[in-house]
């Protein structure tokens, strides 16, 4: 069996190396001339962090990110709301990890050369679109450089292409643009001090004005490099540009929102304003499909289940979807029946994840202590019950649809010779 992957992210990437691990051959194309660490952090949830552990990848993501410690809600204040531990300080056998995205790329395509080849990867590669029968699926492929054509013949197709997947658009050609909620997001990354535990996520805010996101993705030293992403809810509905993850933002424009946020523990417009490159995105996502792919073609990651960055679940669920789709292929008697096993397995827990996103309590919550105390708290327990701050345990729960003892439990995902 041969599957070609369209897209060299998180989830192609690590759908090569899941089917060379289940010995399966696998190739990647993409449209970028040159894959390079781009972007900024993202968290993989410990079952992510499980995946690519048993794909080898344990010890460079240790030695790449940051274990998160625990996950932290404040007000706009600065004043704590609800906390919890993550990771295996909250039950589970592996770590979560904060990462920037460029560098777990990078882990990504390091592996699958030394593993697959250097010729594994094909850049500069346009999927222009398919054909398949009942025996092959035919890829039509344009060089970037040369304009040349050709036709690659393969078992599977897979399309990891991200928010304006190609094979997406071909699959559900009537499909409407990504949606927008009204929220305009900035992100960045800078050189600062730890903060709080050193390993802390810190949420502060709510997402019907104005929050903050801001946690360290590797150490430097006795300094981190801080991760921060910025979202302000829009009032006037005015358009923010294409969706594309490198557009590039202004410290003008984020700036006001956050002027006087000054905690204890964090000097935010001092952060913001010591970042060298802001980057600007609409958060925008796409209704759950009805079915993800036909015979041997399917959708992976974003271009399968694109959701708003709520819970760390994009990343996270990319290499949960590769792994199933190896487990899944690897087991079945033809490529077809093995990408619909993946489907079944996959596309109604992701479409759920999706929606969820779509409405978080948690951020329901954190909305009400904004009403209840505007000028601040001195204790929580004045502005919320208990019950309205289990909520926001229970919305990530939601959010992961995996706890800790059912993750640690569960059998490996790689096929033994037994499997295939």
């Amino acid at each position: 069996m041969r599957v070609l992957i369209a897209g060299a992210g998180i989830g192609g990437l690590t759908t090569a190396l899941s089917l060379h691990a289940a010995g399966i051959e696998a190739a990647v194309v993409d449209a970028a001339t040159e894959l390079r660490p781009l972007g900024v952090g993202i968290n993989l949830l410990p079952h992510a962090v499980r995946e690519l552990t048993e794909l080898g990848l344990g010890d460079a993501l240790a030695a790449t990110g940051v274990a998160t410690g625990e996950m932290v809600h404040f007000d706009r204040h600065g004043g704590r709301i609800w906390g919890e531990p993550r990771g295996r300080a909250l039950g589970y056998d592996w770590p979560q990890y904060s990462v920037h995205r460029g560098e777990l790329q990078m882990i990504l395509l390091t592996a699958v050369r030394d593993r697959l080849g250097a010729d594994a990867v094909r850049t500069g590669t346009l999927c222009e679109g398919f054909e398949q029968d009942g025996a092959a699926v035919r890829v039509r492929l344009r060089d970037r450089v040369s304009g040349a054509v050709e036709i690659v013949t393969a078992d599977a197709l897979v399309g990891a292409d991200g928010l304006h997947s190609t094979i997406r658009r071909a699959l559900h050609p009537d499909e409407p643009a990504p949606l927008w909620n009204g929220i305009r997001m900035w992100r960045g990354t800078v050189e600062g001090e730890p903060f709080l535990t050193g390993r802390t996520m810190a949420v502060a805010g709510s997402n019907t004005a104005a929050k903050l996101v801001v946690y360290p993705i590797a150490e430097r030293g006795d300094k981190v490099l801080l991760n921060w992403v910025a979202e302000v809810k829009l009032t006037d509905g005015r358009p923010v540009g294409p969706a594309d993850w490198s557009r590039a933002g202004r410290l003008a424009d984020v700036l006001p929102h956050f002027a006087d946020w000054r905690f204890d523990w964090l000097d935010v417009p001092a952060m913001l304003a010591a970042t060298d490159e802001i980057l600007e995105y609409p958060m925008v996502d796409r209704d759950p499909l009805p079915s993800w792919g036909e015979g041997r073609v399917t959708l992976l990651g974003d271009a399968a289940h694109p959701m708003y960055p709520i819970g760390s679940n994009g990343g996270s669920q990319a290499v949960i979807d590769a792994r199933v789709l190896a487990w899944e292929l690897a087991r079945a008697a033809d490529p077809a029946a093995g990408l619909a096993a993946y489907e079944a397995a996959r596309r109604e827990t992701v479409n759920a994840i999706v929606l969820a996103c779509r409405d978080m309590p948690a951020d329901r919550v954190l909305h009400t202590v904004g009403e209840r105390a505007p000028g601040g708290f001195d204790r929580v327990e004045d502005v919320l019950t208990s019950e309205e701050l289990a909520t926001i345990t229970g919305a990530y729960r939601q959010t992961s649809f995996s706890d800790a003892a059912a993750l640690n439990a569960r059998p490996s995902l790689t096929p033994t010779l037994a499997d295939r």
